[in-house]
């Protein structure tokens, strides 16, 4: 199985940005174009592009479709997309703009039927776990569930998902490395590709998701956004580092 960098955009009111822990508080925004980022990421080599729709995270209604649009359309690469899609009509507009993996979060803790039917489409869905510890958190990181993610896993296990999106909450944007021990749980209890994300600071921290292997099973790949924003990861350079794996 191969494993691939997925580089990161967060967008909010049509800007890219980010927010440190998933706090709408404590957000960084950059100046620049987020077509343009997308256009850098795939001529520096990316296989992927992710993009986060944070306004549709927190209130369920996308208010950066445009600027999402733009993205898909300017890019050769897949983009997947996340942020908001609790119904299969949100999950349809996105693929309807070019977008061809939607990542279904709150829907499919709450709803968790809405991952078979947008499956029984055709389309591709990965599932976003975004977990403070071990517990599942919703509604744009807002609300606590009160689920374990060991305990929901297998509820996609047929489901016709590509992919897990495993977020540690407490590490996302802090660049201190991943949840390995979590990650190395979730490998163990799934069948489904898993894919790291959150606190990814430094090319180590990405060879060692590269290297991890539990019972034989090795991840999909990693989200990076922040690092890579701020300069302290170079994209090429950690794409070179999971090519040498």
């Amino acid at each position: 199985m191969s494993f691939n960098l997925y580089p990161a955009i967060d967008l909010r009111n049509g800007k890219c940005v980010r927010l440190i822990q998933g706090d709408y508080d404590r957000e960084i925004q950059y100046e620049v174009d987020p077509v343009e980022v997308a256009t850098s990421f795939e001529a520096a080599g990316a296989s992927w592009i992710h993009v986060v729709d944070l306004d549709a995270a927190r209130s369920g209604k996308s208010q950066n479709l445009d600027t999402i649009a733009s993205i898909a359309n300017a890019v050769g690469v897949p983009v997947q997309c996340g942020g908001g899609v609790r119904t299969v009509e949100a999950a349809k507009t996105l693929y309807d703009v070019g977008v061809s993996r939607c990542v279904i979060g709150t829907a499919a803790i709450e709803n968790p039927q809405i991952v078979d039917e947008i499956a029984a489409l055709g389309y591709g869905i990965a599932v976003g776990l975004d977990v403070r510890g071990e517990n599942v958190a919703t509604q744009g990181w807002e609300r606590d569930s009160g689920l374990r993610i060991l305990d929901v896993l297998p509820r996609y296990e047929n489901g016709g998902v590509d992919a897990l999106i495993v977020t540690q909450i407490i590490r996302d944007g802090m660049g201190t490395g991943s949840d390995v021990e979590g990650l190395s749980q979730v490998l163990a209890s799934t069948s489904i590709d898993v894919i790291a994300s959150g606190g990814v600071g430094a090319l180590s921290h990405i060879a060692e998701l590269v290297g991890l292997k539990v019972d034989g099973k090795t991840l999909a790949g990693v989200i990076v956004g922040k690092s890579i924003h701020d300069g302290t990861i170079d994209l090429s350079a950690a794409l070179a580092v999971i090519e040498g794996k």
